[in-house]
């Protein structure tokens, strides 16, 4: 893997770190490996002592990762060290889905499940056959074990057992207090959860809405699994899941009260609960696990507060339904990691770090009504009913999947990036060049990329003046799409696109916002 860190146009780091991290989690872990990538020193704090929590290590810590994901993972490399059991791939006629067992359902919303063959591909024409899977299922500790690998490898420092308890910032630098140490560095990146320390410590305003039910996540070994459905299922007290063997998902609408009370979570306990909602007289033998959660849904107003800011589930909390969070997370370091970088080493043109929080939190906001939706329908009360049966009707349809399946797939996901080619704003089409790589290949510098299908020659001395910031590739591809020459930002998002032989201009306007020539840079 190529850093950027041996460019010469790139400052050294001052003493000290460029970036400290507040969170070893996922999004952590991949924002420090997007940062040094780029040649930033960084350091990561995490209050947990252990590397791995028991909940990480059983079924209940798998989770599914979207379109977006997949494709950040594969653009950096990382997507070949998962070990990953099933895959989702786009229909595309005659194109088998790579990977490894059965493809699995499309998604759900609100439990009612995507039907993915019932999706026309005409929905999504710049998916093309090389896109990676639009769905994956991983456990989160072979993720974070991956991430902590390539982190380590890059020169990240991770320190353990370091709660955050104060933090300071000034014109210059910041400086964390944690575990009765003190840690100094120009930035501050929170990704310490939903109960963010640095969020508070930094008076961010984290508004929302409040929980209308207790969720319960457990691993049990059960008497009489024949009792319960498999599968997720609506009942006159709330709602319950049974997926894998033992694994049992209750949730119960009391308004979240049982989560604030935390009570043991006993066998009896577990046992009178599951009862109740299932309305059943199933019996638990075992109970080996178990854990609450809520749909409370609040959002950071703003994801940076001068030099400190806020990526994951310290900048949005919601409803896990449909696995969105880490999904989220990852996406929120992948848009924010290369930014900063460029602010770091003096090659951000004006109000570059700024479009972090303009891009990221609509698509955080959205996530949040997405997973308020699947609640208001969920409840166990005759209006809700009503609404999941319209629903499920709606999700039957071609449309109405293809329009569902886009939201849980992240497909459909948009930035309104100035410029006036339909493809800019979207991730970029995993194009593959003719006898070479894929664009997903050549995106693992993590530099931005101008892909010239025409390589002309104008276009390749345009490109010299970003020095590395910007990789020239020429050449056809197996399907351009009717494509003379795309600009990609290093996060994989198409900044400009052109199907005409000259659009200088054009293009020219994209890079001037995207990036710093390097003349200019060394003026500064």
């Amino acid at each position: 893997m190529e850093s950027l860190a041996n460019h010469s146009q790139l400052t050294s780091p001052i003493a000290g770190y460029d970036v400290l991290i507040a969170g070893a989690g996922p999004v952590g872990l991949f924002l420090a490996c997007e940062l040094a990538l780029a040649g930033c020193a960084v350091v990561i704090l995490e209050k947990a002592e252990a590397a791995q929590s028991p909940l990480k290590q059983l079924p209940l810590g798998m989770r599914g990762l979207n379109a977006p994901s997949v494709e950040a993972l594969d653009r950096r490399g990382l997507l070949q060290e998962l070990e990953v059991p099933q895959r989702v791939q786009f229909p595309h006629a005659g194109a088998a889905a790579p990977g490894k067992g059965k493809p699995q359902g499309g998604g759900h919303f609100a439990g009612i499940q995507i039907q993915a063959h019932k999706i026309d591909p005409a929905h999504w024409p710049h998916r093309l056959p090389t896109a990676t899977a639009n769905q994956l299922l991983c456990e989160l500790a072979e993720l974070e074990t991956v991430l902590t690998r390539r982190a380590e490898a890059l020169g990240v420092t991770i320190r353990r057992g370091l709660a955050i308890a104060d933090v300071a910032q000034t014109a210059a630098d910041v400086t964390v207090q944690a575990g009765g140490q003190t840690f100094t560095a120009r930035w501050l990146v929170g990704c310490d959860g939903g109960r963010s320390a640095v969020r508070k410590a930094s008076g961010f305003d984290f508004v929302g809405t409040e929980p209308e039910f207790t969720g319960y996540s457990a691993l049990v070994e059960l008497a009489d699994p024949e009792k319960l459905r498999p599968g997720r299922h609506l009942t006159p007290t709330g709602m319950y899941m049974q997926s894998l063997p033992g694994y049992l998902i209750l949730q119960d609408f009391d308004g979240g009260a049982a989560h604030r009370a935390q009570p043991a979570l006993t066998l009896e306990y577990v046992q009178a609960l599951a009862r109740r909602i299932t309305g059943t007289d199933v019996t638990i033998k075992t109970l080996h696990l178990a854990s609450t959660w809520t749909d409370r849904a609040r959002q950071a107003t703003t994801y940076r507060r001068g030099r400190v800011l806020l990526a994951g589930d310290a900048a949005h909390i919601h409803a896990p339904l449909g696995g969105q969070g880490l999904n989220l997370g990852l996406g929120d370091a992948m848009n924010l990691g290369w930014k900063l970088a460029a602010t770091i080493h003096g090659l951000a043109p004006a109000g570059l770090l700024d479009s972090y929080t303009t891009e990221r939190h609509p698509v955080g906001a959205r996530v949040l009504d997405w997973s308020r939706a699947q609640v208001a329908i969920m409840r166990p009360d005759p209006a809700a009913r009503a609404l999941y049966a319209i629903i499920g009707d709606l999700l039957d349809t071609p449309d109405g999947a293809a329009y569902v399946a886009g939201r849980v797939w992240g497909v459909s996901t948009h930035y309104p990036l100035a410029g006036s080619h339909s493809l800019v704003g979207y991730s970029v089409p995993n194009f593959q060049l003719v006898d070479g790589p894929t664009v997903g290949e050549l995106l693992q510098t993590g530099r931005g990329l101008l892909l010239d299908f025409e390589a002309n020659a104008e276009r390749r001395a345009w490109a010299s003046q970003f020095g590395d910031q910007l990789r020239y590739v020429a050449g056809p591809a197996e399907d351009a799409l009717g494509l003379r020459a795309v600009l990609i930002r290093p996060d994989g998002l198409v900044a400009w696109a052109t199907d005409h032989a000259v659009d200088t201009a054009g293009l020219e306007a994209a890079a001037s916002f995207w990036l710093r020539a390097a003349a200019v840079a060394s003026s500064s």
